[in-house]
C-alpha cells in the first residue's frame, strides 16, 4: 500500500518547511545586514553558504520530506534519518556559522561556562554516545516514539549533544582548539567506538525489539506525531507491515547496518582530511591541522 493515503500535510510537513524557511531568511539577515553589530564580522565565504543551505536541505529531508514518515513505518528509515541528522548536519552547522558568530555566542554571559564545558572531547564525546544508547533501549524507545512532547524534546537534546560533540573536531576557533592532530585521531576512533555496541544490539537481536515497530496499538500511537489525527481516523490500519516489504527483524537489521555504516563513511572522510593536513604540515605547506580543506574555511 502507497504511503501517499496519508495525505500531503503528512507527506510534505509545510508548517515546519516555513520555519526552516524563516531560520534560512534569518540566517542571511543575521550574516549580512546585521552582522555590522558584531566585532570583527566579515562576509561569507561561498562555502559556507553553501554548507548552510546544504544543511537546511538534508534537515528539510529528514524532518519534512516522506523520510520523516517512513521513518514511522520501517526501522530502517528511522536509523537512515538518525545518521543524517546526528552524523551529518552537525557539522555542515558549525562550518556554515561565521566565526565571529561562535565567538559573540560562546562569550555570552552563561554561555561560556556551560559552552566550554559541555564542549570538552571526553564530556561531548561521552554525552552524545551514551544518550544515543539509552534511546535506543527498547524500553525508552518505545515510550518516547509515543509521546509528542518526549519525542520533541529528546530529538532536540540529542540533535544540541551532536553538535556539541562535533564541535571540538570541525571548529576552526584556534582559541577553541582542544584536539591536536592525534588526539582527533583518537576522538574519532573513540566516537566509532562508543556507538557500537548500541548498533550491534540492534544488528544482532534475533526478534524484533520495538513495539512502536511491531505492534499495531503502538505504531498507531507513534504515527499520530507525524499524521493528523483526522487522516488517521479514516483510515482503517493494521499495522506498518502494510507498507514495509521487508520482514520486520530484517528491517530492524537492516537499521543497525545502515547507522554504523554511515557513522564510519563519514568519520573515514574526516580522519582522511585530518592526515592529508598532517602531511602538508610535516612536508611545510601547512601550519596546523584542521579537519576542513582551506577552501571551506571563512574568507576573511
Amino acid at each position: 500500500m502507497s504511503i501517499d493515503i496519508f495525505g500531503f500535510r503528512a507527506l510534505w510537513s509545510p508548517y515546519y518547511f516555513a520555519a526552516l524557511v524563516l531560520i534560512t531568511v534569518g540566517y542571511f539577515w543575521l550574516v549580512t545586514k546585521y552582522r555590522g553589530k558584531f566585532p570583527g564580522s566579515s562576509s561569507l565565504s561561498v562555502k559556507q553558504v553553501t554548507y548552510f543551505l546544504l544543511a537546511m536541505f538534508l534537515l528539510y529531508m529528514v524532518k519534512g520530506s516522506p523520510l520523516d514518515l517512513l521513518s514511522h513505518i520501517m526501522f530502517s528509515a528511522h536509523m537512515f534519518q538518525m545518521a543524517l541528522l546526528y552524523l551529518v548536519i552537525p557539522p555542515l552547522f558549525i562550518i556554515a556559522i561565521p566565526d565571529w558568530f561562535w565567538r559573540s555566542f560562546i562569550g555570552s554571559r552563561g554561555v561560556k561556562p556551560l559552552f566550554q564545558y559541555f564542549t570538552k572531547p571526553l564530556v561531548a564525546l561521552l554525552l552524545f554516545n551514551v544518550l544515543f544508547s539509552l534511546y535506543h533501549i527498547p524500553l525508552v524507545f518505545d515510550f518516547i516514539k509515543t509521546g509528542m512532547w518526549f519525542h520533541a524534546g529528546y530529538t532536540a537534546i540529542l540533535f544540541t549533544t551532536a553538535v556539541l560533540m562535533w564541535f571540538p573536531l570541525v571548529n576552526q576557533l584556534p582559541e577553541q582548539e582542544s584536539l591536536s592532530g592525534v588526539k582527533k585521531v583518537a576522538y574519532i576512533f573513540g566516537s566509532g567506538i562508543l556507538m557500537t555496541p548500541a548498533c550491534a544490539l540492534i544488528i544482532f537481536a534475533d526478534y524484533p525489539m520495538y513495539d512502536t515497530f511491531t505492534n499495531a496499538e503502538s505504531w498507531a500511537s507513534a504515527m499520530e506525531l507525524c499524521v493528523p489525527a483526522s487522516a488517521l481516523s479514516n483510515l482503517s490500519l493494521s499495522g506498518p507491515e502494510m507498507f514495509n516489504g521487508l520482514p520486520l527483524l530484517e528491517d530492524q537489521q537492516l537499521g543497525g547496518v545502515l547507522m554504523k555504516v554511515i557513522q564510519e563513511i563519514v568519520l573515514g572522510y574526516v580522519l582522511g582530511v585530518i592526515f592529508f593536513a598532517w602531511f602538508k604540515k610535516e612536508n611545510g605547506e601547512q601550519n596546523g591541522i584542521d579537519p576542513i580543506p582551506s577552501e571551506f574555511q571563512t574568507v576573511e
